[in-house]
């Protein structure tokens, strides 16, 4: 199956791309790890590096501590969080407690499901470890894709198939278990 990426073009190495825009240099971390992240690899096949520097102009970098609660469960903000370094723990309050969804690495991503249905949260992301995040709010978004549509609808692309991802990675979990 082909993929849509608005770079095509650019199929050099995310890692050995040379940065075009010398006003985000800061993303080279960020792009190493979405190469590097193996897990699911969607950021990397949606969008070279060449378009992670034009989305570098509308990310904003944070750090947390371990401990920070980066994502509140019911919360109402639709936020995007790409995660450059460190780890990412995903839990669910249920009725029984709290269940462990994931912990996730370097290289992805977190807040797509509300992003995209404008609803409250539904899990909980905790720093599991230091981190190095890189935000995108909605007007962020709303922006880059006036200015770069092709990116924009890339980067939705990519975002839209770690969701459909992650919904069949919760359908396997829950028929096996």
């Amino acid at each position: 199956m082909r993929l849509f990426r608005a770079d095509v073009p650019a199929r050099k190495s995310l890692m050995n791309t040379n940065n075009p825009n010398p006003q985000s240099p800061e993303v080279n971390g960020l792009i190493t790890a979405i190469a590097r992240n193996k897990e699911d690899g969607v950021l990397a096949r949606f969008l070279g590096a060449q378009s992670w520097y034009i989305v570098a102009d509308y990310l904003h970098p944070r750090k947390f501590e371990r401990g920070h609660m980066l994502i509140s469960q019911g919360a109402q903000d639709r936020k995007l969080y790409f995660l450059e370094s460190g780890h990412l723990k995903v839990d669910v309050k249920t009725e029984a407690g709290f269940a462990q969804l994931a912990i996730l690495g370097p290289g992805t991503v977190v807040g797509e499901g509300s992003f995209f249905s404008h609803l409250s949260r539904n899990a909980s992301v905790l720093a599991y470890s230091e981190c190095k995040i890189w935000e995108l709010s909605p007007s962020d978004f709303d922006a880059l894709s006036k200015k770069y549509p092709a990116v924009a609808l890339s980067l939705a692309m990519a975002l839209g198939a770690i969701l459909a991802i992650r919904m069949l990675d919760v359908s396997r979990r829950i028929s096996v278990t």
